[in-house]
Parts: structure tokens; sequence; C-alpha cells
């Protein structure tokens, strides 16, 4: 083994002893590059060898796996689905979205596994205690794309709005879920003058500040957004929380938004609610029974998506860092890419406001980044199959988030409001786009 002396007493390698000082940072630079430090004691020696190649397998679906996990080993891609045991032999990294259930029986054969990444919220698709057992490090990408789904929900009330020609300003929202998603959305609502409570029974429990409500007075909102994950026992459990009961007992109108789980709404209430002839608004991005969704529900449902309401380009590619970071941590690596850098320039990226700003305006800048309907097209063509509705998701577009767009804006009252949607505002910026003529 090789041997690189000149240490000081503290066990710290002097490069001063050994190289002139205009060579430091050339020399730093091949060290952290190509070797990996381990002291060799008893001679304070430090000693250098290759790291390890890691062997990593990917859903095939998960953005920048390449460009962040590639210099640290050997990547496998997969369709998440597909993944299975035999795949995880001799595998170190294992990272996976929702659809792929990590439990005994697909780790049964994994010898090397030392981490698991989920680039989602949900961790329902994890057996923790399993892992915990196999003494295996875990994480899941907690608010990665809360930005995405809170802007989904504002597509949705602009286009239900538009449709039915109807005020946002005047009705009241419930979030059904005060995690990163449900406070994303509240602070948007905020910004846009739209009344809104919570209803979190833990977190009103635990203490939270902010005005929480009971499920009993969720049935008096206008519009209800969903954002809870899927408990199946306990008090609090939300297995088919909403059911036939409760949907009796909703005003007539009510917008019903489900972007969180499909297990969290009774499919078969629903439809049957709706084939009633109640007047109830239903929008669906998560079903029960996916990718087999029910094609009777899809027909009735005002706003049908196939569980893309996280899929910006900026949501996923933030999961996915969010688990090269978890592993730089773990591993003591240092982190030597930066989340802004993987991020292309939007085809749409700068836009001028020439008058004041109107509730029209933001409309058009929200639909302008991203229009719920095209995807409510897509789904009710392709997800009557199992393979279509997979197919959408696999096969999902580039889709921005506000933060891609930049506005020329001079009222400073204007460019509060955009900032706190998560516009970038700046001046003398030409335009490519114009709004407000």
């Amino acid at each position: 083994m090789n041997t690189v002396h000149g240490i000081h007493p503290t066990g710290q390698l002097n490069l001063l002893k050994i190289f002139p000082e205009d060579f430091l940072p050339m020399i730093w630079q091949c060290l952290s590059d190509a070797v990996c430090f381990c002291y060799n004691a008893p001679h304070k020696s430090l000693s250098l060898g290759r790291q390890p190649v890691l062997k990593i397998l990917a859903d095939e679906n998960m953005p920048y796996v390449q460009q962040l996990f590639s210099s640290l080993g050997h990547i496998v891609t997969k369709a998440g689905r597909d993944i299975n045991a035999n795949d995880l032999v001799d595998v170190d990294i294992l990272l996976v979205r929702s659809i792929t259930k990590v439990n005994e029986k697909l780790l049964k054969n994994a010898n090397k596994l030392a981490f698991v990444g989920s680039a989602t919220i949900g961790t329902d698709h994890i057996d923790d205690e399993y892992l915990a057992s196999r003494d295996i490090a875990w994480s899941n990408a907690p608010g990665c794309n809360a930005n995405a789904v809170a802007e989904y929900v504002l597509s949705v009330l602009f286009n239900l709005s538009k449709k039915y020609q109807t005020t946002l300003t005047d009705k009241t929202v419930a979030i059904v879920g005060a995690g990163n998603i449900g406070q994303r959305l509240a602070g948007k609502l905020t910004a846009l003058g739209i009344s809104h409570f919570f209803c979190d029974p833990p977190l009103k429990r635990a203490g939270a500040k902010g005005d929480y409500r009971d499920w009993q007075e969720v049935t008096n909102a206008d519009i209800i957004s969903l954002h809870v994950p899927i408990t199946r026992h306990g008090v609090d459990a939300t297995l088919n929380m909403v059911d036939g009961a409760f949907l009796g007992q909703l005003k007539r109108g009510c917008i019903l938004i489900n972007s969180c789980r499909g297990d969290v709404v009774d499919n078969q209430a629903l439809l049957a609610h709706l084939q009633a002839g109640h007047n109830l608004h239903a929008v669906m991005d998560v079903w029960q029974n996916e990718p087999q969704i029910n094609h009777e529900l899809l027909k009735l449902v005002d706003i049908a998506t196939p569980h893309i309401a996280g899929y910006s380009l900026e949501g996923k590619a933030r999961g996915t860092f969010m688990l090269f970071e978890k592993w730089c941590q773990l591993s003591k690596t240092v982190i030597d890419k930066c989340f802004k850098d993987l991020l292309p320039i939007a085809n749409l990226s700068h836009i001028r406001l020439i008058s004041e700003l109107t509730t029209s305006d933001i409309s058009k800048l929200m639909l302008l980044t991203y229009d719920v309907r095209d995807d409510d097209d897509l789904c009710r063509h392709f997800a009557k199959t199992t393979k279509g509705f997979d197919n959408l998701r696999k096969q999902y577009k580039v889709r921005r988030e506000l933060s891609a767009l930049t506005v020329h804006c001079n009222n400073r009252a204007d460019g509060q409001l955009l900032e706190k949607l998560g516009v970038n505002v700046e001046t003398n910026i030409d335009a490519i786009v114009t709004i407000g003529e």
C-alpha cells in the first residue's frame, strides 16, 4: 500500500512540507477526486486507496439520477413496478418512487444494501421496521413536490372558476392536512386573499398555531383540498375518510380535490354520490387500485389526472437531489453539486406586466405555466388501461413551476404578491410575453 508522509502531530497531512504552495489547489482536487483517506495506525500515516465503486439501482423515471449519482458508482435503471428481489443482489443503493413496495419480499436477496432512497413525500410503501431490523438506512424526500402540488390545486381552482363563472375570493377552502403541502397551499391562498382553514387533528392536539377546525366543519367549506398521508388504523385513520356519509353532508356545488392518496377517498362511494346526481365538483389526481382505476368514476369527475399533481420538473429534481444529499451526509461525502444547476432555463422564462396586476393576470400566469386541462384530456383518453395510466406518468411532459418565470413588474405591491406565489420578480427585463394589454 502506498503511503504519503508529512503528518502533523495531530494526524493531519502537512502538504506544505511536500509541495510548493502554488500546487495545493491542484493537489487537493486530485486527492478528493481519486482517493479516500484512512489513517494507518500506529504510524500516523495517511493511506491512499480508491473509493469503492457502488452499485446503484434506480427507478427509470427518476430524473437526474445519472447527473447526481454517477460519480459514486455504476447505475442500473428499471421500471419501478418491475423491480424484484433478484435485482437487489450486490446493490448498495436503491432509489425508488411510491410504486415500488420496499419490504422483506423485495429485499430478501439484498446482501449489500446500505441505503434506500424514496423520492416521495409519502412513506406508506416503505417497511421502515424491516429496514431497521436489517440496519439499512433510508430516507424519503419530504416537501420535495409540495410547491408543485400547491400549484396543481391553484390550476384546478382557476380552471373551475372560469368554467362555472364564479369568483374565488368569496369562497372558503378547507385544507385537510397541514404538512408541507398544506402549508404551502395556505401561503398561496393567503397571497390571493382566499379564506381558508386547516383540519389536522394530530397537529391541533399538539398545539400547532393557526386556524385549525374539526372534521365536521370541513363539510361547510366551499372547497376541500386533501393533503394527508394514508393511515389505516387509530383514531386519526385516513383510509376511506371521505365516505358516503361525509359526502352526503357537503354543500351544494362543493369542490373536492384529492391529490394525496387514492385510498383516502372511497371511490365507490364517490361514484354512487355522483351517479345520484348530487352537485359536487370532484377532482381526482389519485385513485384507488392504481393503475386499474374506476372508469365509470373517470367519466363523472370534473377533472381527472393520472397521479401527477407533484410531477413538476422542479419537484422531481428536488426529490432526487434530497436523496443525493442524504447519502452524502451518511457516507460523509462532500456535496459537490448544486440543485439550481440541474434545471434548464424554461422556454417561457420572462414576462412583462404593463399594467396593474389583476386576478385575471394571475390566472393567466398560472395557466401559462401549468394548465391542468391538458392532463385531464390525456387522462380521459389513455388512462382506461393499466399500461395507459402508467405510460402517462412515465412519459410525462416537462412541466415547470412558477419559479421558472421572471416577471418584470414596476408596481412594488404587485411584485410582492407575485413573489409570495413563487414567481421571480425583476425590473428592466425584455419581455417575451406581455400580459395586461
